[in-house]
């Protein structure tokens, strides 16, 4: 069984970094085809193998896993798949042809005006008694379901699922929506099941959260404030994401997004360089958890973006333990910005 983790209760005076207040603009839409597009069926199927070769790819490219710090310790098959590691695996092989023009796929987007993406959050659990394994290959179904979609105006930069949801979502769509302090926002929250082939029940279930803005919005780029409150932590890891991280991690997981390779494209959306993948760096919340605690088993993991991270910013990623089975994680860049957060549940350790 997996397990379903209340996490509240043993974060409660915590808080965390959030972008302040964008400075103040007015845009406003009237989108019936938003509202078609969330009442349209969105389902995908993924068909993958999680080989040796393509993970030794990934092992190269993750600091904790290169041989770097310690021996290099290659996957056999029949091995039980790194939590995590199915990041790398499971993606849409979209032609060129039909990239959206920011390089992103069209999966589970949202129409214009709302073309910018960004990872904002998500969750994992794993059934750690019959995991994925190096070598076997394994169908992911990804559905977007009825409450998967929310349209939010003038959030306040929040990011994650069932933040502010609006009450009848398609009706808010339909509705000429004006803001002045900020965009409005389209959330798509998808769920993941990845099943060995042969298996009746997943060996993994994701929930993955994107946030869609408009392509009229002003740049996204603003000032930060730090996160007071944060535990003092009790492991870490450092390691700085480079352009080289960025372009092999964008190359393993098929993701030609330019807001990772095009340094112009990031400065046209208002931030200083290249941004490290959302996903990137929940792995390496897992990893360092991995690297710290090598007999640990998560089985539930949950995060959530609070601040862009720009490549070649060194980073660090905290650890403190609530209690003898969860894990808060934080990653804080070398100006002391926050930019993902975490909780890891585990079996042992």
């Amino acid at each position: 069984m997996f397990l379903r983790a209340r996490l509240s209760a043993g974060l409660k005076g915590t808080s965390f970094a959030r972008l302040r207040t964008a400075p103040a603009h007015r845009l406003s839409f009237h989108s019936d085809a938003l509202a078609h597009w969330i009442d349209a069926p969105k389902e995908a199927k993924y068909e993958d193998t999680p080989h040796v070769e393509r993970l030794a790819d990934l092992f190269a490219t993750l600091p904790t896993r290169d041989g770097t710090r310690k021996p290099y310790e290659a996957l056999r098959t029949g091995e039980q798949l790194p939590h995590g590691h199915h990041l790398a695996f499971f993606y849409p092989r979209s032609p060129e042809g039909k990239l959206r023009p920011d390089g992103t796929d069209g999966a589970f987007c949202p129409p214009p005006p709302f073309v910018r993406r960004m990872w904002a959050g998500g969750s994992m659990s794993w059934d750690n008694a019959r995991p994925l394994r190096v070598g076997e290959p394994v169908t992911a179904v990804a559905v977007v379901d009825e409450g998967g979609v929310q349209v939010k105006a003038g959030a306040e930069g929040k990011t994650g699922a069932g933040l502010g949801a609006t009450t009848d979502v398609k009706a808010e769509a339909r509705t000429k929506v004006e803001t002045r302090d900020k965009p409005p926002m389209v959330f798509v929250n998808q769920h993941i099941a990845y099943t060995p082939v042969g298996e009746r029940a997943p060996a993994v279930v994701e929930r993955r959260s994107h946030v869609f803005l408009p392509g009229a919005a002003l740049p996204r780029g603003g000032k930060l404030r730090p996160a007071p409150e944060l535990p003092a932590p009790e492991f870490s890891f450092e390691y700085c994401p480079t352009a080289t991280t960025l372009f092999r991690f964008s190359a393993l997981t098929f993701n030609a997004h330019h807001i990772h390779l095009d340094k112009e494209y990031a400065r046209a959306e208002g931030y200083k360089d290249r941004l490290v993948h959302g996903p990137l760096t929940a792995l390496m919340l897992l990893e360092t958890l991995a690297y710290n605690f090598p007999a640990a088993q998560p089985a539930y993991f949950e995060y959530r973006a609070r601040n862009p991270l720009v490549v070649g910013r060194a980073c660090t990623i905290f650890g403190a333990w609530n209690d003898e089975r969860t894990a808060l994680l934080w990653c804080v860049d070398e100006n002391g910005v926050v930019g993902m957060t975490g909780t890891i549940v585990v079996e042992g350790r």
